[in-house]
């Protein structure tokens, strides 16, 4: 991954930091790139920004992120950015969930912030996200001052109508979304659910017991006001089960995809017999997306 971008303040635990940060990869750790650089660097480039989701240190985030860029096989002119946010758990998991929706949310403006002052040559901006990172990249993609070309949400831990109601301006500043959601999700199942009277309680504006994006994709298309496409995996063939830890990669993932894949249909086989490809074609769902909107 040769950028980064990190709206941590620390790199665990603790709160959106004042001013986004990007690095080079390949260079000394704690040198960021200066603002000409930043946008040498952004300028004439299809920008395919990548985040994680809930509970994720910067120390679990950067590896898994690398391994993304790694699957998905971007070719030039495209380039892989990896965006850092300060989702950790700061209390107890599931039920501190709401309490990170309003980080997600700081970390997604500020993101916007740097992307309105830094990437106005950029060729293209294009998102993709895990889990509660779908609120960070729908907040960036509503302050945008520029469309986003393609939104990759997988896995997204934010109600199923957002996208025609909390997130409606995000949709409409989007040209092309792709929800990829799995019914057997545990997580999004029972964790969410049990996660939103909290919020309820604690936060106004979050409904009690609202499905997933990410569990059965959105409730309703006639109110999108973008093209969406939902993938969902099949249910009938257990080897399809796409757990909620299974979309973002570990070390041990399988080796890359090649774009374009297919959206899976009941009945279909799994497209490889091997272990940890799950993630590695997650990978290719970004590809598949982000390279056919910039032909």
């Amino acid at each position: 991954m040769s950028l980064i971008i990190d709206l941590r303040q620390i790199p665990s635990g603790g709160f959106v930091a004042n001013e986004a940060k990007v690095y080079d990869s390949q260079a000394p750790q704690g040198v960021p790139l200066s603002a000409a650089h930043i946008e040498q660097r952004f300028a004439g480039r299809h920008l395919v920004l990548a985040t994680h989701g809930f509970n994720v240190s910067a120390t679990r985030g950067l590896p898994a992120l690398e391994k993304w860029d790694e699957l998905c096989t971007l070719p030039h002119p495209h380039v892989f950015v990896g965006v850092l946010w300060p989702g950790d758990s700061q209390f107890l998991p599931i039920l501190d969930y709401p309490i990170e929706v309003p980080v997600a949310q700081q970390s997604g403006a500020l993101l916007a912030r740097l992307l309105n002052t830094h990437a106005t040559g950029a060729t293209s901006i294009s998102m993709a996200s895990h889990s509660l990172g779908a609120r960070a990249i729908l907040e960036a993609a509503s302050q945008l001052k520029r469309r986003v070309a393609v939104m990759v949400l997988m896995a997204s831990a934010i109600e199923d109508d957002c996208l025609a109601k909390e997130y409606a301006s995000a949709a409409r500043n989007t040209d092309k979304i792709h929800v990829v959601a799995s019914r057997a999700d545990r997580v999004l199942q029972f964790a969410f659910p049990l996660g939103n009277p909290v919020g309820e309680l604690l936060l106004h504006g979050h409904p009690y017991f609202k499905a997933a994006l990410g569990r059965n994709g959105p409730d309703s298309y006639q109110e999108i006001a973008s093209s969406c496409t939902h993938w969902q995996m099949p249910d009938g063939d257990p080897s399809w089960d796409f757990g909620h830890g299974d979309y973002m990669p570990s070390p041990s993932a399988g080796a890359p995809f090649a774009p374009p894949v297919q959206a899976p249909a009941e009945g279909d086989p799994i497209p490889r017999d091997t272990a940890h490809w799950k993630p590695a074609w997650s990978a290719a769902v970004i590809a598949t997306g982000v390279q056919a909107a910039s032909r």
